[in-house]
């Protein structure tokens, strides 16, 4: 579907010059290379996830027929379409990771939350995103990332005092 200038839902003034920042880094023919900014600014603005209506106006805003927005939303990891905790949690599952004990941290972190892999806590304040294959941080392991924030050589205790220390 094209966009439309009659989408109920608009971008806020705020999203939209963070957007326009963005869009000045590329020819005026090329803004669909804005398309992932666009969407992690909507999404941070919007408790974390994205809806069709917030990414049918990003469309809108950027010109583009819906289905460019909805294949770059749907193919990369970073973008929720559902609703998820406020801090999204996800453990290294690498070898390195594994062998320094990152299968106990994610247990643990399971077993404390209450929760499995893919799931969020009834208050919605924490989900488990994932078991990501690599983080890049081999010589941190065991490691676990909570909204793009490294967590590294971590134990059961240190776990409980990064969970503990968020609001």
């Amino acid at each position: 579907m094209m966009p439309s200038s009659h989408n109920k839902l608009q971008l806020s003034q705020q999203a939209r010059a963070e957007i326009d920042h963005w869009l000045e880094k590329y020819p005026a023919d090329k803004r669909r290379s804005a398309v992932i900014q666009a969407l992690m600014i909507v999404q941070d603005e919007h408790g974390g996830w994205l809806t069709n209506e917030l990414m049918d106006a990003v469309g809108d805003y950027l010109g583009l027929p819906y289905i460019a927005v909805y294949e770059v939303a749907t193919f990369y990891s970073m973008f929720e379409l559902e609703q998820v905790g406020r801090y999204k949690i996800s453990v290294c599952n690498n070898i390195s990771c594994m062998l320094c004990g990152g299968d106990e941290v994610l247990d643990h972190v399971k077993r404390r939350l209450g929760i499995k892999v893919g799931q969020t806590t009834a208050d919605r304040r924490f989900t488990i995103k994932a078991e990501e294959e690599c983080m890049a941080a081999c010589t941190a392991a065991p490691m676990m990332v909570i909204n793009g924030h490294y967590y590294e050589h971590l134990t059961a205790d240190k776990v409980d005092a990064i969970l503990d220390g968020l609001e």
